[in-house]
Order: structure tokens, then sequence, then C-alpha cells
């Protein structure tokens, strides 16, 4: 009898693969995976305690985005984000300093003391908020503004010969992002220029770029709009913010520039608005920017 020993041995082997399968499917694979799928998934926008915050509906009608009853319908259709979330809880409250709120992928700005206006800058007029030597500014046009408690400030510059579209805003982050390169946002201007400009060679010129003095700069697009009697008119669209870009990329290339108008800065365009007049950006202006700049 002790010769047999083979039947231990089968049962040996059987077990091994129990150990090394099905062990680590269960403990180190399966169960932390639903976990942490189910507990991202249960997270959606924060809800805060009863009696604090405010409703998402009454957010979105003070906001301007539908009266509280559509908004209800539009949450029920799953159109409003709230904190990267599809919400269909009505009643849900949320603070809105802080909770970040989308319409149909468009963010809303929903903070009351947030102010965002489009100006058309005159001609001759400085882009600051006050001149020690008493030139016109801007902050001439916005003075009764100032003088009430808000806190604006341009976002970049426009020279005092170039006219045409300034954002104006107490929003550090927007304003900040808006200005740094590195989001890339567009800005299109009309130049008249001396000269018949020959779109193809001029173009090409501009697109690829020019040596300037403190180094090259290009264009994202360039057309020819008017050519007669020595001068054309032409569209330029860069998101380069250096001093003086477009009169100098134009001289550059043989074309100096006689005015200058700025008509857009990404989505938001001038229109037919009067020179030193304001408006107050629209919902969707102000999401379309907040998403120019990731935010």
């Amino acid at each position: 009898m002790a010769p047999h020993t083979s039947p231990s041995t089968p049962a040996k082997k059987k077990a091994k693969p129990v150990k090394q399968v099905v062990t680590p499917v269960l403990i180190s694979n399966a169960k932390p995976a639903r976990r942490q799928h189910v507990d991202a998934d249960a997270l959606g926008p924060k809800k805060l305690p009863w009696g604090e915050g405010e409703r998402l509906q009454k957010v979105l009608a003070k906001a301007g985005v539908a009266s509280r009853r559509a908004a209800e319908e539009m949450i029920e259709a799953g159109r409003i984000e709230v904190d990267g979330k599809i919400v269909r809880e009505q009643g849900l409250r949320i603070d809105p300093q802080t909770a970040v709120v989308r319409v149909d992928g468009v963010r809303v700005v929903i903070r009351d003391e947030q102010v965002y206006l489009a100006l058309n800058k005159p001609k001759g007029w400085q882009s600051t908020m006050s001149d020690e030597m008493g030139r016109p500014c801007v902050g001439d046009l916005v003075a009764e503004r100032v003088a009430s408690g808000q806190r604006l400030f341009h976002v970049g510059r426009l020279d005092a010969d170039t006219e045409g579209l300034l954002l104006l805003t107490n929003d550090g982050d927007l304003a900040h992002r808006l200005m740094h390169p590195s989001f890339e946002v567009s800005k299109t201007y009309l130049a008249t220029v001396n000269g018949e400009v020959k779109n193809r060679e001029v173009g090409k010129l501009l697109k690829d770029g020019v040596e300037l003095e403190d180094g090259p700069a290009k264009v994202d697009r360039f057309q020819v709009l008017e050519v007669g009697q020595g001068k054309s008119l032409v569209k330029v669209v860069l998101h380069e913010g250096r001093k003086h870009i477009v009169r100098r990329l134009l001289a550059e290339v043989g074309h100096p520039v006689t005015a200058l108008v700025r008509t857009h800065i990404g989505p938001v365009a001038l229109g037919d608005q009067r020179p030193g007049t304001l408006r107050v950006l629209g919902r969707d202006e102000i999401g379309k920017l907040y998403e120019a700049v990731s935010l």
C-alpha cells in the first residue's frame, strides 16, 4: 500500500490552477473594477444638503436660459449637464458659484457678479482704463459701471489708431486664457492697405511666416476682399497677440496699413455695433468663449 501515492498527486495538480486563476480574478481584478465603476457613476453632481444652494431650474431661469417650466422639460430631456454629468433629477440643488452647468454642451455662466461686455473702440482712443495725458480712453466709456463698483478690465489691447472689437470683463480666468497664446483664440481684422494686393503671393508669404524684429510671425488665414485705385481691403485672421502685429506683418510684405478694424475675437463678432458703444454679451457668446479656452 505504501507505493500507492498517485491518487494524492493528481489532487495537488488540480489545486494549483484554482489558486493561480480563480483567486486573482476575484480579488485583484473583478471586485475593485466593479467598485470603482459603480462609485464613479454614482457620484454625479454634488448634492447639497436641504436648504442650501439653489434649485437647478431656478438657476437656469436666472441665467436667462429658459423659464422654470421650460428648464424642467430640458432637464427631463437630458439636455442639462452639471459638473460633467447629465442631470435628469428635478429639484437638484447646486451652488451657482462653483457648479459647471452646460446646456446642449454649451457652458452657462450663472454667477451674478460676472460681467462680459463688447466694446467698439473708436479710432484715436487708448486701450487703457485711465490716461495720464488726459486722452480719451476705454475707462471713460465704462466710468459709470466702475463707479458703481464693477471692477472691469480689457482683454488685450488695440493701438490708438486701430478701432473695433475689445472685450471687457471682471472674469479673470477667462480673460487670462483669451490672452494666452497657447489657447490660440483667433482675432479677425479688416485692413485697408496701400497697393493692389496679389492674393496668392502675399497670402502664401503671410501663411508661411514672416521674420520680424522680435521673431517670426504668420497668419492663420488671409483674403483679399477689394482692390482698386491703388488700395486694397484685406481680411487677416491670426491668433498672435504681439504689439502692432497686423500692421507689422502687412508692412513687411510691402503693403502698409492705412486703416485697421478688429471685427472678431473668437466666436464674438462686432457686427453693426456703433463706435463708442457697449453691449452685454449673450449667453451663447459667453458659453462659446468658455469652450474656446477649455473652461
